[in-house]
């Protein structure tokens, strides 16, 4: 039995995303690591300055000037390559950055296209834009940056010990000590299950705060016009309050373990004072001694650093990592099942045979059960129902925004799961209550359900959907830009361009949701009217609250809480005195129900 390949985590996750361009990578790894050492080289050429000067003492005129310039230039030779090599490693890590990031974002991108379509609908965009804007601009940063400093963060501590140990045993392994209660210290901050764990949290605590954040930028005009606040929006504010009850506590349980962690690397000089009294009082070449001391003294502030981005490394590679997990567990979501098979269908029927849906992977409840009708080529087939009876459900299975949980969805006999989406979205087209126009021309708008459309064909079925007229009012006709230049459309003529759009794609299969909700009378009239030309020998399915608009339906299937409780047409579920019987009897009270004036009595 073939077991699946165990996906790497944390920093090897990262090391893979970085060798997706290997040569640039190692370029940048051996060329930061050689500027590591490099940047030893001034502290060694002063050692070796101060031994000089201290050997001739007092008598300065017997020092070798040549030697001690020669000393000089090899500090600045040592600062120079530094600069150069760290600059080399810098261009080599970002190529490979900048390659990285665009296969990522392709790559991201790709995958939730290839995800159901009620995957985003769940998700939120909130958190995909946090994901494509933040989490993979993150994964960048990690190897055009970080990446280089965290090969020099492992490098120059090496050398550092080295040097440590080399220029005399004594003092390095005092300085040592102060750097591994330095490391503890750290690996206590940012090593522990505690961390890891509120990182994890912090990271889901911001993508919720960004989720409601966008969402309260979208329905500002509701609020505004409320006349409510960031506070009365109560998800936004409970967002922004959890963010806030976890990252003041989080914070301040670093004051103190930080402090002391900042103190220690800036005082390593103290644990070599006391070795050195005890070696002073006890050495026989004093000169020797007083050039190591004066060394290590020069050299141990540096070590403080060292250990400050080998702590900021970890930091910011722990928010790193935690962002590729968020980024991982999208791409981990299954892609929406893909059939090879070109099949041909019979006919354009929608079928659903036994259908339960649950939106939840538990199925405790289930927004469709058990459902069964047949909506027919060439008819009108309307669903209806209270809300919360499972009507948009309906319309999200037919193009398979979600697969259904049990039974078979048809189109023309085939089982649309055995179709292939490009093929099936060829033949559906579909306008739901939320419209989404894009920052384009109206004409653009309009040709999205049909890139090959003619300028002709636009404007035919923008006629036909009733949009022509207001679309000439525009200042460049149908090749105004949508939102600019003060250029806002009503939510009926959203809602119009939407049909413009599904007509121009003219396909057999039409799902409408509630597509005349923001219709006045009069348009509605003229909506229906165009669509009873445009739909023959097409299966038309229409959801809707408003029961005036599918009256002429062929065929009224009736929903509620999930199961469909009556079939027919108008006048034979009216006959039945049923669910739908009651339905019309009370849209009609309520459509001729009037506003009541009443006298107000007056106050002698």
């Amino acid at each position: 039995m073939k077991t699946e390949k165990k996906k790497n985590t944390g920093m090897a996750r990262l090391i893979e995303l970085a060798a997706t361009k290997k040569p640039f990578v190692i370029g940048a790894v051996l060329l930061s690591s050689l500027a590591s050492v490099a940047s030893f080289i001034p502290y060694l050429s002063i050692y070796f300055i101060i031994r000089s000067i201290l050997a001739v003492w007092p008598s300065l005129s017997a020092l070798d000037t040549g030697l001690l310039f020669r000393y000089g230039w090899y500090a600045f030779g040592g600062t120079a390559l530094n600069i150069l090599l760290y600059f080399g490693a810098l261009a080599c890590s970002h190529l490979a950055a900048f390659g990285t990031l665009y296969e990522l974002k392709v790559n991201f991108a790709s995958h939730i296209a290839k995800v159901p379509l009620g995957f985003h609908v769940v998700a939120g965009s909130g958190k995909l834009r946090k994901i494509m804007d933040e989490n993979i601009e993150k994964v960048e940063e990690f190897i055009a940056h970080q990446l280089p400093d965290m090969v020099a963060a492992i490098v120059a501590p090496v050398v550092m010990i080295v040097i440590l140990l080399a220029v005399d045993w004594r003092f390095g392994l005092a300085a040592m000590v102060g750097v591994v209660i330095a490391f503890g210290i750290q690996l206590m901050l940012y090593g522990n299950e505690g961390a890891k764990k509120m990182m994890d949290t912090y990271q889901a605590a911001l993508e919720n705060m960004n989720n409601a954040s966008v969402e309260y930028i979208r329905g500002i005009s509701v609020v505004k016009a409320f006349k409510q606040t960031v506070y009365s929006f109560r998800r936004l504010h409970e967002t922004i309050q959890a963010y806030t009850a976890m990252v003041i506590p989080y914070t301040l349980s670093w004051e103190n373990s930080f402090s002391a962690f900042t103190t220690l690397i800036n005082h390593i000089y103290l644990f070599v004072l006391p070795v050195g009294i005890l070696v002073g009082m006890n050495a026989t070449d004093y000169t020797d001694f007083a050039s190591t001391l004066i060394f290590y003294f020069i050299f141990t502030p540096a070590i403080a650093g060292i250990l400050m981005k080998v702590m900021y490394i970890g930091s910011s590679s722990m928010r790193i990592i935690n962002g590729v997990e968020a980024m991982d567990k999208f791409l981990d979501e299954p892609v929406l099942p893909q059939s090879d098979k070109t099949v041909q269908v019979q006919d354009y029927s929608i079928a659903f045979l036994n259908v339960s849906f649950s939106y939840d992977e538990s199925r405790e409840t289930e927004a469709l059960s058990g459902v069964n009708f047949t909506a027919k080529q060439g008819e009108v087939t309307a669903i209806v129902g209270p809300s919360g009876g499972g009507k948009s459900t309906i319309a999200h299975l037919i193009p398979r925004f979600f697969d259904a949980s049990d039974g078979s969805i048809c189109l023309g006999g085939i089982d649309v799961r055995e179709m292939n989406s490009a093929d099936l979205l060829r033949y559906v087209s579909f306008v739901f209550q939320d419209v989404f126009l894009f920052k384009q021309s109206i004409q653009d708008n309009i040709r999205m359900g049909n890139k090959t459309a003619s300028d002709e064909q636009v404007e035919a079925a923008a006629k036909a959907a009733q949009c022509h007229d207001f679309i000439q009012k525009l200042p460049h006709g149908y090749h105004t830009v949508i939102g600019t230049k003060g250029v806002h459309l009503s939510g009926g003529e959203r809602q119009r361009l939407a049909i413009a759009r599904a007509i121009v794609k003219d396909a057999p299969v039409i799902v409408l949701d509630e597509a005349t909700a923001f219709a006045d009378p009069e348009n509605e009239h003229l909506i229906q009217k165009a669509f009873e030309t445009l739909m023959k020998n097409k299966t038309v399915i229409i959801i809707a609250h408003r029961l005036s608009t599918v009256r002429s339906a062929d065929k009224i299937v009736v929903m509620d809480a999930g199961h469909k409780v009556e079939e027919g047409s108008h006048d034979e579920l009216i006959a039945q005195n049923g669910t739908y019987a009651l339905m019309w009897k009370t849209y009609n009270e309520t459509a001729s129900w009037v506003m009541q004036r009443k006298e107000a009595s007056t106050c002698d």
